[in-house]
This record gives structure tokens, sequence and C-alpha cells, in this order.
């Protein structure tokens, strides 16, 4: 997992409520076994008619979105179903971070694993967003999350949240086994002195 410190990158709307991770990454899909090759399938049954073309109402489907790495999206990002391709196909297709007023908490966890960051702003933060890139479809946004700020396009900066542990794992590129790894030596020395005591008694 590569560490994620700071990113400047285009910005693309879906501003629909509730979405689940079936419509994230449609359950016909889930048959890889790798990590790998979800992301042509995001959104596919919103993206894509009955005969398969691109549908162009669909925001993504929006050239002036084309190459967008951060995702602004409605309340209740990711909820429904666990499942973990959800976060593989948003990184799939390019995008690091997702920004919205709420996530669901499973999907919310599974990307924070996977090195995809979800954003949480407040309501009002949030619509200044929208009227930003409505403005300008072209807005670019840079995620510090060493500072755990957002810096908007007029320089107004804004704070968000983040799990101490969640952001040590994804500044230093560790998912949480490559996290048990580097605390090998700590993990020996403590079981070698646990170890002597227990036969000292």
């Amino acid at each position: 997992m590569k560490p994620f410190t700071e990113h400047t990158g285009k910005v693309a709307p879906l501003y629909r409520s509730n979405i689940d991770t079936d419509q994230i990454i449609p359950k016909q899909f889930l048959k890889r076994i790798e990590k790998t090759g979800f992301g042509e399938f995001l959104f596919n049954d919103w993206r894509r008619s009955a005969d398969g073309k691109p549908d162009p109402n669909f925001p993504l489907n929006d050239p002036h979105y084309s190459g967008a790495s951060i995702l602004v999206a409605g309340k209740n990002f990711g909820c429904g179903s666990s499942r973990e391709h959800a976060p593989w196909a948003l990184q799939g297709a390019g995008f690091k971070a997702v920004i919205s007023t709420y996530f669901a908490d499973i999907f919310k966890g599974n990307s924070l694993k996977n090195g995809l960051l979800p954003i949480v702003v407040d309501q009002e933060t949030y619509y200044q967003l929208v009227s930003l890139f409505e403005e300008d479809p072209t807005t670019s946004v840079t995620v510090d999350l060493v500072n755990q700020k957002l810096t908007l396009p007029g320089g107004q900066q804004v704070g968000f949240p983040i799990d101490p542990f969640a952001k040590h794992c994804l500044t230093n590129g560790l998912d949480q086994l490559g996290f048990l790894q580097a605390e090998e030596p700590a993990i020996t020395a403590y079981e070698a002195a646990h170890t002597a005591g227990v036969r000292t008694v």
C-alpha cells in the first residue's frame, strides 16, 4: 500500500444519498479473487444503459470529470453489504478519496484498511463544495492528511477527523498486517521478556 500524505486532484460529483455497495460495484462482477480489475465496473448499472453504452446523463461519464481522483458523494455513502470490493472499485477507477457528510461504518473501515480516504465534512462545507464544483467543473482540491485539512480553490482550509491509528497506517503505507510486521522487534522482545518472567516464577 502506498503512503497517503497529500493529494491534489480534480473532483467528480455524485450527490445521491444512500448509495449502497451493490451500486458501487454490482454483484455480478465479484468473481475475481484479486483486488484489481474492478475499476471498469464502478457504478456499472448507472454508468451504462441496457445496451451497454455509456449513459451521457450519468455524472461520471461527463468529459469534464475525466481523470477525477476525488469523489464528492451524498450522505450515507457505502451503505448496504460489507463487500470490500467497493473501495477496490473506486481505487481501480482512479479515486484516492471520497468526501461526504456521512459514511456507512463498514465501508469506511474497509476504505481505510485499503488506502482509500473517506473524508467527513459538515453540511455547510458540503454545500460550499457543491457550489464550487457546479460553478467550475474543473475544480481541484488538496487533501492534506498529515494536517487533516482540505484546501479549497480559494485557499480556504477545512479540517476533517480521522482515527489516529488509521492515519498512522495511511501516512506510512501500512495495512493492518504491515503494521504488525513493522512491530515485530517489539513483539519479539515482549514475548522473550514474558517467557523469561514465567520461567522464574
